[in-house]
Parts: structure tokens; sequence; C-alpha cells
């Protein structure tokens, strides 16, 4: 299934050029008293929600994608995850870039390991990115997102993707400079959620997918899953080994090269196979 936060916090399942409504499925969900759960809860009740999510579609009205404002497939998530220069070609091209690297000695993702961003910087794809710190360079990373989707601590790299709900693409938004990369990727709006979640039996390997971005039209990153230096499985089994991962959180799997510049007025097209594509607009604070 493809499933889709849109308009006031709807659910729809999206089929082609279209969705259905199915927001009378999240009835379901259970009601909950403070304190409030650490997860998202309509991805730890989603083999719950199925079914009804389907019944649901059999009568829903069908609505236009073209005119829904798209939210982040994800309303809650606890955290999230990301993994620095994942791609030994987007290494490469940041040892040389001074734009990049801004005076520092770029460290291999086996040495430096993982880092969080706050879950404030969440937002959906027709929101677009809105520029922070105007004067220093914004730069766009398109990233294979996996969404969690039950629990997970320590688990093993073999049944890693298990605990995989589904997957979206992400814009891992970055201003450059001499802070840590948590509190530069951490602003409001440089984390891009979107258009919408795949779910994992319907995604299957997500270690074949093909990632373009372009800016304007213009072609910036291009490249494959199958690239990723450390693999998702990997990533999620490496993390559970420090934290406990909860339904809803969110792994950027890392970007390819071929990242640059954006400014205000700049159009984003991002695409993964098998999820789709997302047109997200930058503008100024």
């Amino acid at each position: 299934m493809k499933l889709c936060r849109f308009n006031d916090n709807r659910l729809g399942l999206v089929e082609g050029d279209h969705l259905l409504d199915v927001t009378s499925a999240l009835d379901a969900l259970p009601a909950y008293r403070y304190p409030l759960p650490t997860n998202d809860p309509l991805i730890a009740n989603l083999d719950m929600l199925r079914p009804r999510i389907l019944e649901a579609a059999k009568t829903a009205k069908k609505v236009p994608l073209a005119g829904v404002t798209l939210l982040s497939p994800v309303a809650n998530a606890g955290k999230i995850v990301a993994a620095p220069v994942n791609y030994q070609a987007h290494y490469d091209e940041a040892e040389v870039d001074p734009g990049i690297r801004f005076g520092k000695d770029i460290v291999k993702i086996q040495t430096i390991g993982l880092f969080l961003k706050a879950t404030s910087s969440i937002q959906g794809a027709s929101h677009g990115v809105v520029l922070n710190h105007a004067d220093r360079r914004n730069d766009h990373e398109i990233e294979l997102v996996a969404i969690i989707g039950k629990s997970a601590r320590n688990v093993s790299v073999e049944s890693a993707l298990d605990y995989v709900a589904g997957y979206c693409i992400g814009l891992d938004m970055t201003v450059r400079g001499v802070e840590e990369r948590s509190m530069r990727k951490s602003i409001d709006t440089y984390s891009v959620m979107g258009p919408w979640m795949v779910t994992a039996d319907e995604m299957g390997d997500p270690h074949d997918l093909d990632l373009v971005l372009t800016v304007n039209g213009e072609p910036r990153q291009k490249n494959n899953t199958g690239n990723l230096l450390v693999k998702v499985r990997e990533l999620i089994s490496w993390a559970s080994t420090y934290y406990t991962l909860q339904p809803g959180d969110l792994f950027m799997t890392g970007t390819p090269d071929g990242v640059g510049p954006v400014v205000p007025g700049d159009v984003i097209d991002a695409r993964i196979d098998r999820i789709g594509s997302m047109q997200v607009k930058v503008r100024a604070a």
C-alpha cells in the first residue's frame, strides 16, 4: 500500500494520480491518556488497521493528488536517525569540495557512526523548505528513508528489515558550517518526508533503488541504493545496539554524490524507484 497524510491530518490510500480518503479507518486506533505513547500510533497499529483501510477504500471518495496538501507520512516520529557520508561517491566529493568540508576532515561512517536530527525539522512535501541562514550555503540531499514499524533493540542484521513498516523519500537539507551535523541539519523544515509511505511488503528489497534529484529541471543527484556503504539492514541493526527504535522512528540512510546549494525560488524534484516523486519548493525565511 501507499499511504499518505493530507490536508487536515486525513489518511489517504494512493492509487495512481488520486487517493482514496480512508480516514474513517483511524477510528479503530486506541484512545490515549497521559502519559502519551513514545511512538506513532498509526505505524504501531498498521497491521491491525490494514484490513480496515482496505474495507474503507471500497466506498471511499476519490480525491485528485494534485489538489491536496501532502503532510509527512509519519506524524509522531520519536527520533530521526541519520547516516552520514554513506555513499563512496559522496565521500569522494566531500573530500575535495571545501564548501562541503568547511575545513573539517571527512570521517568515514564506519568510524564516526550515526547521528540524530530533531523531529521538529520534519515537514511534508507540500510545505516545502524554508531557508534559514541564507547567507550560508544550504544544500539538498536526497535519501531513502526507512520507517520503523515495531520496537527494535539489539536486532540481527538478518532480521533487521522485518522491523520496517515502510519507506519514503527524504530530503536531508543541510546548512554548511563548522557546527555539528545534528545542529546544521535540524533546522525547521530541513527534514522533508514524503510524498507518502510505501509499505515494506510492496517495496521489497530496498537495496536496488535508483535515486534521482533535480533542481529546476537540472540534474544534480543520481545513484542507486545498491551503492550504500552500510546497507539498510546493517544500519538498523547497528543503531539498535545503542538505542531502542520505536514505531514511527525515521531512518535516513544517506545521500549520494551531487549535493549542491539551493536558493529561494528553486523547485526540487526528488524521485526514488517504487516510491514515486515529490516536488518541494524552496523559499526564504
